[in-house]
C-alpha cells in the first residue's frame, strides 16, 4: 500500500465533504431553485464516491483480494477484508448508484435524494475515511 497516494486522496476526499457542507442549503426548497448549489453538490458528491473508490481499490490492489468488477463491488470486497462494516459498504454502493445517474444521466438527478445524501449521508463518507485511516495506522 502507498501510503502517500492514500493521504493524498483522503485529503482530497476532505476537501470534497468540506465544499459539500458549506454549499448545501438549509432547506430542500433552496437547492431546488439554485442551479450553482445544485451544481457544487453534484461535483463534489461525485468526487466524494469515486475518491473513495479509488481508494478501496489502490488496498484491494495490495491484497489477495480479487480485483472487484464494478465500483459497488469495490465496498463489499472491503468489507470482506473487514476494512469497513457490511451496513457502510451498502451505504457506499448506494452513493455509486447516485454517481452513476449524476455522470450518465445528469437530467434526471432527484434533488431531494441529492439534499439527503448531503445533509443525512455524508457522514458515510466520514466513517469510510476513519475506517481507512484506521487500517492504514494498523498497518504502519
Amino acid at each position: 500500500m502507498d501510503r502517500q497516494v492514500i493521504e493524498q486522496k483522503l485529503e482530497s476526499l476532505r476537501r470534497c465533504l468540506m465544499r459539500v457542507q458549506q454549499k448545501t442549503p438549509a432547506t430542500f426548497a433552496e437547492l431546488e431553485h439554485d442551479p450553482d448549489a445544485q451544481d457544487v453538490l453534484t461535483l463534489n458528491l461525485t468526487r466524494a464516491v469515486q475518491i473513495s473508490v479509488d481508494i478501496g481499490t489502490h488496498l484491494i490492489a495490495n491484497s489477495d483480494q480479487p480485483a472487484p468488477d464494478t465500483m459497488g463491488q469495490t465496498f463489499d470486497v472491503l468489507a470482506n477484508m473487514g476494512l469497513i462494516s457490511p451496513e457502510l459498504a451498502l451505504r457506499m454502493k448506494k452513493a455509486v448508484g447516485f454517481r452513476n445517474i449524476a455522470i450518465h444521466n445528469y437530467e434526471t438527478i432527484d434533488w431531494q435524494i441529492t439534499f439527503h445524501i448531503a445533509t443525512r449521508h455524508i457522514v458515510d463518507f466520514s466513517a469510510f475515511a476513519a475506517a481507512i485511516i484506521n487500517h492504514m495506522e494498523k498497518h504502519a
